[in-house]
């Protein structure tokens, strides 16, 4: 027997997230389902919860930006990257989706 879970979330909340999931290949009711799964697989919260003193979501100064886009060069150049293809294979083995 399956249950039904209902949500209110706020609306640009819910189609920035629907996206999100459908740019990973999955939807919203499968990502709940898998943070539900996960959670109880490490019978708690299935990442960190923690009051963070600094705003991780503030925008970067150019040159911040300049800096982890050739970080990223770097890592790309030395083969330190995955393709989103197989990433998305991976999630959809692992979780039978």
């Amino acid at each position: 027997m399956a249950s039904t879970i209902q949500v209110r979330v706020d609306d640009d909340l819910k189609v920035k997230s629907d996206q999100l999931f459908k740019d990973l290949g999955t939807d919203t009711t499968t990502a709940i389902r898998m943070f539900l799964t996960q959670a109880l697989a490490v019978n708690g919260f299935p990442f960190e919860i923690k009051k963070i003193s600094d705003n991780p979501y503030k925008a970067l100064s150019e040159v911040e930006m300049l800096e982890k886009l050739e970080n990223a060069r770097e890592h790309a150049a030395q083969g330190m990257y995955k393709d989103a293809y197989d990433i998305s294979h991976d999630m959809r083995t692992k979780y039978g989706l």
